[in-house]
């Protein structure tokens, strides 16, 4: 590690250490506060609920205990206090959002044990137009990461991509020496490039589908439980494609100009990656098995969009098929799948086991999403909601515009999910968008949406997504790179592809 990345470390433990320790005491001293302070616009229970929401977002942010267990903590109190019934608080946990992410990471685990995403990673590297192009090979590992990340977690992605980066810039390192011209890797433009490149690309793939990334499916829970609105995965993706390419197109030119490769070809890339994809085999058992698990979870995700396409969308054929099969049976159907599909039917092998199951679920983001729908519930019932937007569309003068809704919120959900989990940022903003959206009388479908988009956007530090971590830790990227290009992407995206997409195309979609 170099001695810029050991202070940088060095300082971000320091800065946590002393943002815990403000978290954990300040906390529940500013909620007493709140709690006794007078205000007459509010029942006794909503009331309580805001200074109990005033704990949890401010433990969300500062972490002094882990972000899950702040989502319990939220619900817990709500029953101690006599805010809601212990049915109602925790009602939110048995969400069938829940199911459409457990299943989409029972998929996700299947697709990484048995080798579906390096299997699609290395076969789009070896296409021929790829070839040994420096400039072909950068787009070429971004696409793959973006892909990939639309179906599986960010976080796996980054995992799967790092060591594939690694490789292709040791071709490079190897090229350089053979030539007689030593490099050094920390400080070469293009590693740093292609290493942000793989990072970016992570999370803006996870816009791509509803499952792609915790702050998706949050805000559609959202829309769900205090609006009765339900936005279904094909129309997500509609948005979310969209969305993808232009972040995606945003991210390649503004990182391709400022770490330009500076030689035309890299010898032993291309054998690099073609020997990366033969030690992979032919196709076994396991592997197709968990691409048709897959394809049948797409297939009845995107089967309501065609449905709609050609008989209508208020065609009794389609509402059944809503009703038979709404977006989590889906998700559900292609995991258990996973469990039935014989891999060995002679020693009742199948492609996946539950112990693995288990391991692939992450049951903190599933804790987190249950404890801000949860939080979110509460506020509405309790009237919580109600006040705060009314205040937020008093402070913004009255009247506020659908532009600057979606602008304020979409650059408060980006500002925050750059010093806090996306997912914790998500179920801070999400609840106060929406109920100040219908107080000013504007759908709360596009704000939702700019929401979502705008907290994937978080490319200025390490500690701003998993992603960014995983690449900084190479050593092959600055500190000062990585803030300099996250906060350009970070307001080019927002200028120009998440306030237009959601104003424009998003409200012409909703009618």
């Amino acid at each position: 590690m170099s001695k810029e990345a050991l202070a940088v470390k060095k300082a971000e433990q320091a800065f946590d250490r002393k943002r815990r320790t403000i978290g954990l005491f300040g906390g529940p001293l500013l909620a007493i506060l709140v709690f006794l302070t007078p205000i007459e616009a509010l029942t006794v229970p909503g009331h309580k609920l805001l200074a109990i929401m005033v704990l949890v977002a401010l433990w969300w942010i500062t972490e002094p205990v882990p972000i899950p267990v702040t989502s319990l903590i939220g619900p817990t109190l709500a029953v101690v206090t006599g805010v809601v019934s212990v049915k109602a608080a925790f009602a939110a946990f048995a969400n069938p959002m829940i199911f459409l992410f457990m299943g989409g990471f029972i998929l996700a685990k299947a697709m990484m044990k048995h080798g579906l995403d390096k299997r699609f990673a290395y076969w789009l590297l070896a296409r021929k137009w790829v070839g040994s192009n420096p400039k072909r090979i950068f787009l070429a590992c971004g696409l793959a990461a973006a892909l990939c990340s639309g179906w599986v977690s960010n976080t796996a992605t980054a995992a799967m991509m790092f060591p594939i980066c690694l490789g292709l810039l040791t071709s490079i390192k190897e090229m350089f020496a053979a030539n007689g011209r030593e490099i050094d890797l920390h400080e070469y433009k293009y590693a740093t490039g292609l290493m942000l490149m793989t990072a970016y690309s992570c999370s803006i793939g996870g816009v791509l589908t509803p499952i792609g990334t915790p702050p998706n499916l949050i805000m559609l829970g959202f829309l769900n439980t205090m609006c009765d609105i339900h936005i279904s995965f094909f129309e997500w993706m509609t948005w979310g494609f969209i969305a993808m390419v232009v972040y995606f197109v945003i991210a390649y030119v503004v990182l391709s100009h400022m770490f330009p490769a500076d030689v035309d070809h890299i010898e032993g890339a291309d054998t690099f990656i073609q020997n990366k994809l033969a030690e992979l085999g032919a196709w076994n058992r396991a592997q197709k098995n968990t691409l048709l698990a897959f394809a049948v979870a797409v297939l009845l995700w995107i089967m309501p969009g065609i449905l709609s396409i050609g008989l209508g969308s208020a065609s009794p054929e389609l509402k059944m098929y809503n009703t038979l099969f709404p977006e989590a049976v889906a998700a559900m159907v292609g995991a258990l799948l996973l469990f039935l599909l014989p891999v060995d039917f002679k020693t009742r092998r199948f492609t996946l086991t539950w112990k693995e199951a288990m391991e692939g679920i992450e049951w903190g983001t599933l804790i987190l999403f249950g404890g801000g729908l949860a939080m979110g519930g509460m506020m509405y019932q309790t009237g919580l909601s109600q006040w705060v937007g009314d205040l937020i569309v008093a402070a913004m003068g009255g009247e506020p515009s659908q532009v600057g809704m979606v602008a304020i919120f979409s650059v408060m959900a980006l500002l925050l999910s750059e010093l806090t989990s996306h997912t914790a940022a998500t179920n801070m903003i999400g609840p106060l968008a929406i109920t100040a959206a219908v107080s000013a009388g504007i759908s709360p479908i596009p704000v939702s949406v700019g929401i979502a988009l705008s907290a994937s956007l978080g490319f200025m530090l390490p500690v701003s997504t998993p992603p960014n971590a995983i690449v900084y830790a190479s050593g092959y990227i600055p500190i000062t790179k990585m803030i300099h290009t996250g906060v350009i992407i970070d307001f080019v995206g927002i200028a120009c592809v998440t306030i237009p997409l959601v104003i424009y195309f998003v409200s012409w979609m909703v009618g």
